[in-house]
């Protein structure tokens, strides 16, 4: 299928009405009976997601989830790690989609801006306003799921004032920002880093251990103790702030969703983990040695209290990670959270070694990949595996796929870019 060939980026400013893609305006077919049943009163040319960060690897599959669920969606991406193809890709994989259901495609256009540009920022949601009567403020934008963060442990403890800056200091003017516009359904992009060594403790995390208020009689302390990273610190102060936000404004939905370690690719090929810098999380550097680019993986400890020595991680296919975004989304939009402030943890509740992961991204390739243990790497921990029990029973979501389907997929990736050696 050819790609829409109307142009759909913004870099110098807010794009005129024909620089974004509106193929109709009718609903379409959504992801569930829930979400259907939510949306099938909203007009869908009224019904927008703004998504910053939705070009990179978790922001484009989410950004393709909600377009599949019917969303139009308004992307926000400075580009620095991101790539102009993975919109295009995103457009034909969506389309393909609806063009198979028979149902039609949402609106989706892309601002090539940093999130912290205010000037630019405040001019984009001005388009999207909505005059009321009442005089508070109102949008077409029903909701922000939020990605634009820096997220690579070693290099927050090298450069933390970066981290800080772009994480924190940059979420506190965003979400500013979004309440002069009306705009107060925000979905947090956090992180299993905000157990810090509790992950040691080789049971599942439950979002108990880490909370901001005194959530319920079983809570025993707000707060996390033992965080390791200033990566981990500044997702833990941004749910810390985006709690205070809620206790104070009761309009405000806030929904901080825990990753534990997302890998795979959209089963097309089309979609993967591709970041411009050197990685440093497993499977983009297995991929890296797979095509030629690195002789070897490094394996950061071998002597973890785990049944091989190396580190024990919940893996979880980034497709599931996406559709947990969209059940965050629906939940909080329809009033279904328990309060205005919620976390959840996206993982499967079960965990693999590192080993676990390279022996099967071997059996998916047919390939065997270099490798070679060295010392532990500052800021890890041994163990860290979900409990995805709280996710489960009020989003109404679990995960599909399994760590065969995730090696699978990110070698059908490498396939299809064609960089194999």
């Amino acid at each position: 299928m050819d790609s829409p060939t109307q142009s759909q980026s913004s870099s110098s400013g807010p794009p005129s009405p024909t620089d974004t893609y509106t193929p109709a305006t009718e609903a379409s077919i959504l992801l569930d009976d829930n979400l259907r049943t939510l949306l099938e009163n909203v007009p869908a040319h009224d019904r927008y997601i703004l998504i910053t960060g939705g070009l990179g690897f978790i922001g484009s599959h989410t950004t393709l989830e909600l377009l599949k669920a019917g969303y139009n969606v308004i992307v926000i991406d400075n580009m620095t790690n991101s790539y102009q193809e993975v919109f295009k890709r995103i457009q034909m994989l969506a389309m393909k989609h609806h063009d198979g259901n028979g149902t039609q495609m949402p609106s989706i256009e892309l601002h090539e801006h940093d999130y912290r540009d205010t000037t630019q920022l405040r001019a984009l949601l001005r388009r999207y306003e909505n005059r009321s009567r009442l005089g508070s403020p109102q949008s077409k934008i029903k909701g922000v799921i939020h990605f634009a963060a820096h997220k690579s442990v070693e290099e927050s403890i090298k450069d933390p004032l970066k981290y800080y800056a772009n994480n924190v200091s940059g979420l506190v003017e965003f979400v500013d920002i979004l309440g002069v516009f009306g705009i107060k359904t925000f979905i947090f992009s956090s992180s299993a880093t905000v157990y810090g060594t509790l992950a040691n403790s080789g049971v599942p995390l439950e979002e108990g251990l880490c909370i901001h208020s005194q959530d319920s009689e079983t809570d025993t302390q707000p707060g996390c103790v033992g965080i390791t990273n200033p990566y981990g610190r500044t997702k833990w102060m941004c749910e810390a702030i985006l709690a205070d936000v809620a206790a104070s404004d009761p309009t405000w939905t806030v929904v901080a969703l825990r990753y534990f370690n997302p890998i795979g690719c959209d089963p097309s090929g089309l979609l993967g983990e591709d970041p411009r810098g050197v990685p440093t999380n497993l499977l983009p550097v297995v991929i890296k040695v797979l095509t030629g680019e690195l002789q070897e993986l490094k394996i950061f400890g071998s002597d973890w209290d785990t049944p091989d020595g190396t580190a024990v991680r919940d893996f979880i296919h980034v497709t599931d990670l996406a559709r947990g975004h969209i059940a965050a989304l629906s939940t909080a939009i329809e009033g279904s959270l328990q309060s205005n402030f919620r976390t959840f943890n996206l993982g499967t509740g079960h965990g693999h070694t590192v080993m676990e992961v390279v022996s099967a991204m071997e059996s998916a390739s047919s390939r065997k990949i270099a490798k070679k243990a060295v010392g532990r790497r500052a800021g890890d921990v041994g163990t860290c595996v979900a409990a995805a029990g709280r996710s489960a029973k009020e989003l109404n979501w679990k995960t599909e796929r399994s760590l065969a389907d995730a090696c699978a997929d990110a070698w059908n990736f490498l396939k299809t870019r064609g960089t194999l050696v």
